[in-house]
């Protein structure tokens, strides 16, 4: 669109096409001093992130020794649950032997126990070897209290 300009004749101002310069009010002596202040501080603070960020020798040596105990403490954990591993292998191993190993002990124990015939020892006792059953004179009756054992303080008589 075109601009055009028209002269008005009356009290309204004419509006200008550009606006006029802002003035900012002068600063007092201590509003300066505060914002030297927070440019010094500013300025500091960057120093020091710097300071911070730059690594010297001897922080890199920290920082290496620190990645070293590290890795040591990495690998030492790594090889003891490897040991405990191994052993809990090796200790169901034995587990599993001692098991076959009482199974197979109570299989012969029922095979000897199945095998022997009382009769027949009990015939080679009374007729080959003259045993006989005892009497009643020959049997001794203890009585033993409550506890589970019994002290002998003298010979048992025949």
């Amino acid at each position: 669109m075109n601009k055009t300009t028209y002269y008005i004749n009356g009290n309204a101002v004419r509006e200008l096409d550009e606006a006029a310069p802002v003035r900012r009010p002068q600063k007092s002596t201590r509003e300066l001093e505060e914002i030297r202040r927070k440019k010094n501080r500013r300025t500091s603070a960057r120093r020091n992130q710097e300071r911070a960020l730059s690594m010297n020798r001897a922080f890199v040596a920290f920082l290496t020794a620190c990645v070293a105990a590290s890795a040591f403490v990495s690998v030492s954990l790594i090889q003891i649950r490897s040991n405990v591993t191994q052993q809990m292998k090796e200790v169901a191993a034995l587990e599993s032997q001692i098991n076959d190993m009482k199974a197979d002990n109570d299989a012969r124990y029922k095979q000897i126990t199945t095998s022997v015939d009382l009769n027949a020892i009990k015939d080679a006792a009374i007729n080959r070897l003259g045993m006989k059953y005892a009497s009643q004179d020959q049997i001794v009756y203890y009585s033993v209290d409550k506890n589970n054992y019994m002290d002998q303080y003298s010979d048992i008589p025949e």
